[in-house]
């Protein structure tokens, strides 16, 4: 079993900062990626950022330089820092673990941007 456990969302002004965690334990083999994605109301689940076990990062093109996505392996965590939030950034966050032919999901964390 593997689990993942997201924190850090609020309620922030349009233009704040909010820093993500997910905290995964279990029993976890390799990490090749791991990943961030977002579902707003109403609409798909939506790919936000992935980091590669080699620290390699990719984002979804709405991010355009404003999240940060980062891991530390010694504290099994991952990391989203979003700067300069929009009121369109207002999600559930989920992150998420390959393992092998499984995907595993956080529970979510609710991301709301509103003045």
């Amino acid at each position: 079993q593997v689990q993942l456990v997201e924190s850090g969302g609020g309620l922030v002004q349009p233009g704040g900062s909010l820093r993500l965690s997910c905290a995964f334990s279990g029993s976890i083999s390799s990490i090749n990626a791991m990943g961030w994605y977002r579902q707003a109301p109403g609409k798909q689940r939506e790919w936000v950022a992935t980091i590669a076990a080699g620290g390699s990062t990719n984002y979804g093109d709405f991010v355009k330089g404003r999240f940060t996505i980062s891991r530390d392996s010694g504290k099994n965590a991952m990391y989203l820092q979003m700067n300069g939030l929009k009121p369109e950034d207002t999600a559930v966050y989920y992150c998420n673990l390959p393992q092998g032919s499984v995907i595993y999901w956080g529970q979510g964390t609710q991301v709301t941007v509103s003045s």
